[in-house]
C-alpha cells in the first residue's frame, strides 16, 4: 500500500495555506493537477506538505487472526436456523447431510481458487478488486455499488437484528420479542463494533477470535448431545434404510436446497477483502483458508447429523430455529443457552462483516470510484475510520425497513454472478498474465467445476424467481448513471470540484484522518 503522510503542523495559519495551495492545485486549469514539487503527477495532499512520517494501514492479521475472520463469519446464525430450509428442499436426512457435504466441498473449492487470485493480486477489496483487475472500471463499480448500497448493510443488519431477538428471547421466554426493541438492540450493536473496529485493528480481530471460539464451543456441545443420543440407539430416521425416504429428486428443489445451505457457508472469500493488512498474506491466507473450511465443513454435517437424532424432517422444516428446539427437548432449564449462544454467533459475524466491508469501501474510494475521505485513515489509531463510520450509518439505515428480507431475495443470483466473473478472470490471467508471481496454483478442473456449478446457482435463481432477479438487474442498472456522472465525468464544473473539495476537507478535520498518496 502506498504511504500516507501525517498532517502534524501546529499552526492554523499554515494549514488553511496549505488548504490554499491544494485548492488551487485541485482547481487548476482544466480541472488538471499541477506539479509544484518535481514529483511525477498527481494532486498532492495539504498533509503531505508538512511532516514527513508515514502512516499505514499497518500488517496486523496473523494466521490465527485469519482463520478467525473466516470461521467467524461463516458461522453466524445459518447454521442455527437455515437447516429448516434445507430439510423442507431436501425431504430427508440422508439427502440433507449430502447437501450439507456438497456445499462445505463447494466453498473449500472456491475459496482455493481465492487462495490464488488473492495472492496474484494482492490488492485488498476481494471481487470487487479482482473484477477491477480482469474487466475494468465500470463492471467493478457496478459490484461496488450493489454491495454499498444492497448487500453489505442489509446483510449486517439483519444478522444484528438476530443478535438482538436471541440474546432477548430469554427475557421474554412466553411471548415474541418486541420489534422495537430487538431494532434498538440491534443498532447498539452495530454501534459497539463500529467503535472497537474504529479504536484499533487488534481489538478487532481480538473480539473476532473470542466469538469464533465461543461458536465452535456451542455447536461442539450440540454435537456432544447427538453423539449421547447416537449412543443410546434410538435414531430410526439416521439408520440406511430410513434416511433417504422422501427425497426430493427435482432439480429445482435440490437447487433451493443448494442455496439454502450455501447460505450458511457465507463468508469464505471475505479474508481476500483484507489481504493487504495481512502477515505474509502469500503463506497465510491460503493456508487460513484450508484450514478454516474443513473445520467448518466438519462442524456444519455433525452439527446437522445431531439435529437429526433429536428432530423428524418434518419437524426440522416446520421449525423457526431449529437450535432452539433442539435445546429445549435436552437442556430443560438450562435451555436458555442456546438463544445466548445463537446471539454471540450473530455477534462475532457484523464485526467480521462490518471489518471486512469498510476494506472494500476504503479500496473503492482508493481506486476512486467512491468519495476520497473513504480512504484516509487516523493517523494515531491506524483504522479506516471514515470507511467504518460508512459503512456503520448505511447499516443503521437498514432499522427503517420493514421488509429488509425481500431485499437480499433480489440479488441471491447476484452474489454467485460476481464470484464466477472472479475465478472466470483467474483463468484468463493464467492465460494472459503467466508472468504473475503465484504462490499457490490449484488444479484447473477446480475453477472449472466451480463456475460450472455458480452457472447452474444462476440459472435456477432466475428460473425459480424470475420477478426478483429482474428488479435485481433493474437496480443494478441504475449504477451506470451513477458511474458515468460521478466517476468518468472528469471535467466537472470548478463550483462543483470546490464544493466537493471543501465538504472533504471539513470531515477530514473533524474525524482528523489523512489522505493516501497517489
Amino acid at each position: 500500500m502506498s504511504g500516507l503522510k501525517k498532517r502534524n503542523s501546529n499552526s492554523s495559519t499554515s494549514r488553511d495555506e496549505e488548504d490554499k495551495q491544494v485548492t488551487e492545485r485541485m482547481l487548476g486549469e482544466n480541472g488538471e493537477s499541477k506539479r509544484t514539487d518535481g514529483s511525477p503527477g498527481g494532486i498532492k495532499d495539504a498533509s503531505s506538505v508538512a511532516g514527513e512520517e508515514t502512516v499505514v494501514l499497518q500488517k496486523t492479521i496473523t494466521l490465527i487472526n485469519g482463520i478467525g475472520i473466516i470461521v467467524g463469519t461463516i458461522i453466524g446464525s445459518g447454521i442455527f436456523v437455515t437447516p429448516a430450509g434445507v430439510a423442507k428442499e431436501a425431504g430427508s436426512p440422508g439427502a440433507s447431510l449430502i447437501v450439507w457435504a456438497v456445499c462445505g466441498v463447494f466453498s473449500t473449492v472456491g475459496a482455493l481458487c481465492y487462495a490464488e487470485l488473492g495472492t496474484t493480486i494482492t490488492k485488498s477489496g476481494g471481487d470487487y478488486a479482482y473484477i477491477y483487475e480482469v474487466y475494468g472500471s465500470l463492471p467493478a463499480f457496478l459490484k461496488l455499488w450493489i454491495e454499498l448500497l444492497i448487500i453489505r448493510p442489509s446483510s449486517q443488519y439483519i444478522v444484528a437484528f438476530v443478535f438482538a431477538t436471541y440474546i432477548l428471547k430469554p427475557i421474554f421466554p412466553d411471548c415474541p420479542v418486541p420489534v422495537e426493541g430487538a431494532k434498538l438492540v440491534a443498532c447498539l450493536c452495530i454501534l459497539l463494533l463500529t467503535a472497537i473496529n474504529c479504536y484499533s485493528v487488534k481489538a478487532a480481530t481480538r473480539v473476532q477470535d473470542l466469538f469464533a471460539a465461543a461458536k465452535l464451543l456451542a455447536l461442539g456441545m450440540i454435537i456432544l448431545i447427538g453423539f449421547v443420543q447416537i449412543g443410546k440407539g434410538d435414531v430410526d430416521s439416521l439408520l440406511p434404510e430410513n434416511s433417504f425416504q422422501g427425497t426430493n429428486t427435482d432439480a429445482g428443489n435440490l437447487g433451493l436446497a443448494l442455496y439454502s445451505g450455501l447460505f450458511a457457508y457465507g463468508g469464505w472469500n471475505y479474508l481476500n477483502f483484507v489481504t493487504e493488512e495481512m502477515i505474509d498474506a502469500h503463506k497465510n491466507l491460503p493456508r487460513a483458508i484450508i484450514i478454516s473450511l474443513p473445520i467448518v465443513t466438519s462442524v456444519y454435517v455433525l452439527t446437522n447429523l445431531a439435529y437429526f437424532t433429536t428432530l423428524s424432517n418434518e419437524e426440522m422444516f416446520n421449525s423457526d430455529a431449529v437450535a432452539v428446539d433442539f435445546g429445549n427437548y435436552h437442556l430443560g432449564p438450562m435451555a436458555w443457552i442456546i438463544p445466548v449462544f445463537v446471539g454471540l454467533s450473530c455477534f462475532g459475524s457484523v464485526n467480521g462483516s462490518l471489518f471486512t466491508s469498510s476494506r472494500l469501501f476504503f479500496v473503492g474510494s482508493r481506486e476512486g470510484h467512491l468519495p476520497s475521505l473513504l480512504s484516509m485513515i487516523h493517523p494515531s489509531l491506524l483504522t479506516p475510520l471514515p470507511s467504518l463510520i460508512f459503512t456503520c450509518l448505511m447499516t443503521l439505515l437498514y432499522a427503517f425497513s420493514n421488509n429488509i428480507y425481500s431485499v437480499i431475495n433480489f440479488f441471491s443470483f447476484f452474489n454467485w454472478l460476481c464470484i464466477a466473473l472472479a475465478i472466470i478472470g483467474m483463468m484468463w490471467l493464467r492465460y494472459k498474465k503467466p508472468e504473475l508471481e503465484r504462490p499457490i496454483k490449484v488444479n484447473l478442473l477446480l475453477p472449472i467445476t466451480f463456475i460450472a456449478a455458480c452457472v447452474f446457482l444462476i440459472v435456477v435463481s432466475i428460473w425459480q424467481t424470475p420477478k426478483e432477479c429482474g428488479i435485481g438487474f433493474g437496480i443494478i442498472a441504475t449504477g451506470v448513471p451513477v458511474y458515468f456522472i460521478g466517476v468518468y465525468w472528469q471535467q466537472k464544473p470548478k463550483w462543483l470540484l470546490q464544493a466537493i473539495f471543501s465538504s472533504t476537507v471539513l470531515c477530514q478535520k473533524m474525524l482528523q484522518v489523512v489522505p493516501q498518496e497517489s
